[in-house]
């Protein structure tokens, strides 16, 4: 996700915000979740798609926590060999095994008084879970080759695109870990999900290849946009990335192409099983309303609770079509009211 537009940054008063471009209701739930979050040492576990941004909002969370000025360390870990990837954490000494020829300095070291950020923890090999479990337990670990135990203070935040639920229930990831590392979820939505937000996207894109590239792209047109809008993005917000810069490098004319294939511009269903995150939303927010008797507004309010403006919850709650139940102990208000919608309070 590159993710909420400068106005809207400057608005919440946290230039972290800056380069997170969209105003969709989806994309406000998600900073919402990151400014109330991002202020503890809570660790947080940021799911979502492939190509969705969830490094963006993990150096958002670090950006607005008091770690901020302190290490942001980050590391992808389906990109390290497995036989390199205990190394990469936790270091090691010169000798500790075969090619060790001088002391490494691990992630979880450099990330000492800061924040460390674990994309795709979901491919950490079952072997090397139980020593991460520890070191974020307990603080502390040792370099391979190495008896000395050594304390940090790092916070984690952890990313994956892959369900840990199934993981767990297949033995592929361990229980305990999962539930340390699953602290405080922030689901990150499709970009399917915030078709709103394509076009503000692509005028973002084409500014920055344009420039970079040293072209002038005067036009976009409204058939080019209507394409991008009713495409499913399968690759979410990287795909659309990708394909902005092959459509400026096509471009000799200073109008955008439409890179997508033909057989690719048409609407694509989502299956109903993939529509989970307004799902959780949905779950969430009707939490907050039931918790505070219905009432939005106000100190006590659930758009206090779930650290919202009250307009934008009230957009949220029109747009999910959550209405207040009607009252059991009353047929006749039952009868009157069956086809209305009730309102929470204001």
């Amino acid at each position: 996700m590159e993710g909420v537009d400068r106005a809207r940054a400057s608005e919440r008063g946290h230039p972290e915000f800056d380069h997170i471009i969209g105003n969709s209701l989806a994309l406000e739930l998600v900073l919402a979740e990151v400014e109330r979050v991002a202020p503890t040492d809570s660790t947080v576990l940021v799911l979502g798609e492939t190509g969705t941004g969830k490094e963006l909002i993990a150096s958002a969370i670090h950006h607005l926590s008091a770690r901020c000025g302190r290490p942001f360390v980050k590391l992808n870990c389906a990109a390290i060999p497995f036989e390199l990837l205990e190394s990469e954490l936790f270091g090691h000494e010169k000798g500790a095994f075969t090619g060790a020829l001088t002391q490494k300095i691990g992630r979880f070291e450099m990330a000492d008084t800061g924040t460390l950020f674990l994309d795709e923890i979901g491919d950490i090999p079952l072997a090397l879970q139980p020593k991460l479990l520890r070191v974020l337990q307990e603080q502390e670990f040792e370099r391979l080759g190495s008896g000395k135990t050594h304390r940090i203070n790092v916070r984690l935040i952890a990313a994956t695109h892959r369900d840990l639920t199934e993981m767990v229930r297949r033995k592929e990831f361990r229980s305990d870990l999962y539930y340390r590392i699953n602290v405080y979820p922030v689901v990150l939505p499709p970009l399917r999900e915030r078709r709103q937000d394509i076009p503000q996207l692509v005028l973002h894109f084409v500014e920055i290849f344009a420039r970079r590239m040293g072209k002038r792209i005067d036009r976009v047109p409204k058939e080019t946009l209507e394409a991008f809008t009713s495409y499913s993005w399968p690759g979410n917000v990287r795909e659309l990335q990708n394909l902005i810069e092959r459509a400026v490098i096509r471009s000799d004319d200073g109008v955008l192409g439409n890179p997508l294939p033909l057989s690719d511009t048409n609407p694509v269903t989502v299956p109903p099983a993939r529509r989970t995150y307004w799902d959780s939303q949905r779950a969430l927010i009707l939490q907050a309303l039931r918790a505070t008797r219905w009432v939005v507004g106000g100190p006590d309010g659930a758009a206090v609770r779930l650290g919202l403006k009250r307009t934008t919850l009230v957009a949220i709650i029109k747009r999910l079509g959550i209405s207040r139940p009607l009252p059991k102990d009353d047929p006749n208000e039952l009868a009157a009211n069956e086809d209305s919608e009730y309102q929470p309070t204001m």
